[in-house]
Parts: structure tokens; C-alpha cells; sequence
């Protein structure tokens, strides 16, 4: 369904009217109303996939890279797999409504602290079609409207996706003005959203370490910060060598172009000799370059010297990092360094040292022996998520329904006034 409002502050105001009747919708409609979206997906299949394709047509012709590619494809598969995402968030649990406290006062006046939606959720997000279709499901299966930038990249795709979810919410009679789009007023829509304080309730950006920095430094909109991921592999002196290949090969290879895929392999000098050949050997065969320090490169002539530079970057392609350090206190320190705080892990048999890095590093999850690919809202069980936060306050880690809501206190009496 066409976007009926020509200006972004239409629009903005058309969705916060919009998030009035999605918060009222009781849990069933909510449902019904999701399955109808991933129903239109499917449907609409070789619209959207056609509509893709003039994305990637314009991104090769932009080089905009591998990485950034990879993230805008859609394939029929793919497809298939947001309305899948879509059909699993309508079967979770309402988040709306939830009891988080109770208790009644000496008075007699009976409190209750329940979860109820934002309102309006807005999302600036980069060559990420995905996106556009896990945030609409999200917020609206957490009672809000959303105003979506998706960059220009997926313009194309990301407007296929939006007619085809307008349209079905108003097949369930639902307000269509619920889901909007800003994407075809470039960076002015950008900026309004970032400004729309009073008619957005949060934004949530997605992407670079760049987009988000501007985001939020330029928003006077609350803004819940999802960070790059600068995200580590620690081998200490007692990893199973097994262990470590695998993981650090699943960490790396299976989706390089992630936020949650391994940049940097700290290992233990002790377990240099007996882990670094066969771990070097395996990433040299899955293609993955190597950038390492003067101790690393000693082991494998196909070793690129590593930069101070290499230590801070998120490569999201298949290149890695890989220094040598002395002990744990060595890796716990490069991780205070150079981390974004996003996901860490530890490859270890002993006890101490995985109690140590479970508390000592300051990450939004921290691992042990366990591949850091598994930092999703998909893999801890929330269906899709909204992203994964590196900051501190409302929500950090995966995000899933529970983090768009607020809450509210709600009192009940007969008759009670303040002494």
C-alpha cells in the first residue's frame, strides 16, 4: 500500500497516531496481524527479490564492498526466511502488560508496575533489508508504530518490503500509518527522525561505527546505542586445540560480515606453539588473511604484519588479527584497549580463568568456549531483534520485544489522600 504523506513531519505525526491503536491491540490481533505481514512476504516473494536486485545492481556499481553486499542480498531464501523471522516473533509472548512489581501500601492503595509499549520506535539503520522487516515485527508486536531509515543502498528493497507490510495491516484492519518510511528524503528524513523529539519515543541505529557516533551525537531523540563489534577470541594456555580451531573458525568464517564475527584472536604464549600452526593453517585454507603480530608471523609466512590500527578495526570481511600475549592479565588488558564492548570469549580448560574473564571483561555478553557468533536475538531465543546494545542504560546485549517497552505505574484505591 502506497504511503499516503508527502512530508516527514506527515509522517512522523501519522505514526504516532497510528501507535495509539497498535497499543490498545490485545495479544491475538497482534498475532493475527504478524502472520498476515509474513504471509504478504512470502507472496510478494519475486516482487521483492526483483526489487533487490536493482540494490545490488547500484551497490556493485558504488563498490560499496563485499561486506556491505552480502548484508543487502535477498534471495528467494532469504525472503523466505524474514517471513519465517516475522511468524516466530507473532508467536512470542506478548510483551505488553507484564507485571514487574506489585505491592500495596500501608493506606491500602494497591500499585502495580506493568510494561506498556514506547510508542513510537525509530530505526536509522544501513544496506540491512533485513532490518526494515525485523523492527516493524518487533515494535509491532510490542504495541508501537515505526518510522524506518534504511539508507539508500536498499532503497528499493526496503520500499517493496514497507508497501507490502502497509498492505497488510490494512488487510487486518489495522492502521497502515503504523509503518512508514523516510528513506526517499535521503539524509534530510535522517536528520528529521534524529530531531523528532515529541513524536519519536526512541531510536535505535544500526550500522557503521561512524552512523552510529553520529546518531548519537547529532539526536535529540533518546537514543538505545547498538555498537560495532571489535569482538575478541582469547586462547589461554589450557584450550583444547580442537576447541579453538573450530570456534575461532566459526567465529570468523561462517558470516564475516557481521557484527558478532571474530576480529581478534588473543593467544596465550605458553599455548603459542601448540595451538598457532594448525589454527594458522586452517584460517589460510578458509581463505581468511591474517594480520599479525612480530610472535604470530613467526608461524606462518602468509602472515600480514600487523598495524596498531588492526588492533581497533572491525573488519567484517575475512580478515583477522592475531597477537601473542603473555598470560590472561596480557589479554584482559588488550581487551580493555581496544574493545567496543560488544562480545568477548574465552577458550580455556581451567576454572580461574574462566571465572576471571566472566567478570573482569566489560562486554555485553562474555563467553566461555563458545563461538561469539552466537550473540543474536535469534540464538538466546527472543525471534528477531532489534539489534545488539553496547551501553549501559535500559537494554545491553541482544534486544528483543521486552527492550521496546517502557513501563508505567498504575494505582488503584478507594478513596486514599496524602497525609
Amino acid at each position: 500500500m502506497t504511503l499516503t504523506a508527502v512530508s516527514v513531519d506527515d509522517r512522523l505525526r501519522l505514526a504516532k497516531d497510528a501507535a495509539r491503536q497498535v497499543g490498545l491491540l490485545d495479544s491475538a490481533a497482534k498475532t493475527a496481524m504478524l502472520r498476515a505481514i509474513a504471509d504478504a512476504i512470502d507472496a510478494a516473494t519475486d516482487d521483492i527479490v526483483a526489487a533487490n536486485a536493482e540494490d545490488l545492481d547500484r551497490g556493485r556499481d558504488a563498490d560499496i564492498g563485499d561486506a556491505l553486499l552480502d548484508r543487502l542480498r535477498l534471495d528467494a531464501e532469504r525472503v523466505a526466511s524474514l517471513a519465517a523471522a516475522v511468524r516466530d516473533v507473532a508467536e512470542l509472548p506478548d510483551p505488553v502488560g507484564r507485571v514487574l512489581d506489585r505491592r500495596t501500601l500501608a493506606n491500602g492503595l494497591a500499585l502495580e508496575k506493568v510494561a506498556v509499549p514506547f510508542g513510537v520506535v525509530g530505526s536509522i539503520y544501513e544496506a540491512r533489508p533485513n532490518v526494515t522487516v525485523d523492527i516493524a515485527a518487533l515494535a509491532l508486536r510490542s504495541g508501537n508504530a515505526v518510522v524506518l531509515r534504511g539508507g539508500s543502498a536498499a532503497q528499493s528493497s526496503n520500499a517493496a518490503l514497507v508497501e507490502v507490510m502497509r498492505g497488510a495491516l490494512k488487510s487486518r484492519g489495522v492502521s497502515p500509518e503504523a509503518i512508514q518510511t523516510v528513506d526517499e528524503f535521503g539524509r534530510a528524513g535522517a536528520r528529521a527522525l534524529m530531531n523528532a523529539r515529541g513524536l519519536v519515543d526512541v531510536l535505535v541505529p544500526r550500522g557503521s561505527a561512524g552512523l552510529i557516533e553520529t546518531v548519537v551525537t547529532e539526536s535529540t531523540v533518546p537514543v538505545i546505542e547498538t555498537g560495532a563489534g571489535v569482538v575478541h577470541v582469547y586462547l589461554d594456555a589450557t584450550a583444547r586445540a580442537d576447541w579453538a580451531r573450530d570456534i575461532v573458525l566459526n567465529a570468523k568464517t561462517q558470516r564475516p560480515s557481521v557484527c558478532n564475527a571474530v576480529e581478534t584472536v588473543l593467544v596465550h604464549r605458553d599455548a603459542a606453539d601448540r595451538l598457532l600452526p594448525d589454527l594458522l593453517d586452517s584460517l589460510a585454507t578458509a581463505g581468511v588473511r591474517v594480520h599479525g603480530d612480530e610472535t604470530a608471523a613467526g608461524y606462518d609466512p602468509r602472515i600480514v604484519a600487523a598495524t596498531e590500527e588492526d588492533w581497533a578495526t572491525e573488519y567484517l570481511s575475512l580478515d583477522l588479527a592475531v597477537r601473542v600475549v603473555d598470560d590472561l592479565d596480557g589479554a584482559l588488558e588488550h581487551i580493555r584497549r581496544y574493545s567496543t564492548h560488544h562480545t568477548e570469549s574465552i577458550i580455556t580448560d581451567d576454572a580461574a580463568s574462566a571465572a576471571r574473564f566472566l567478570a573482569e571483561v566489560d562486554s555485553a555478553v562474555v563467553l566461555v568456549n563458545a563461538s561469539t557468533r552466537f550473540t543474536d536475538g535469534g540464538e538466546f531465543g527472543f525471534g528477531a531483534e532489534v539489534g545488539i546494545s553496547t551501553q549501559k542504560l535500559h537494554a545491553r546485549g541482544p534486544m528483543g520485544l521486552a527492550e521496546l517497552t517502557s513501563t508505567k505505574w498504575l494505582g488503584r484505591g478507594d478513596g486514599q489522600v496524602r497525609a
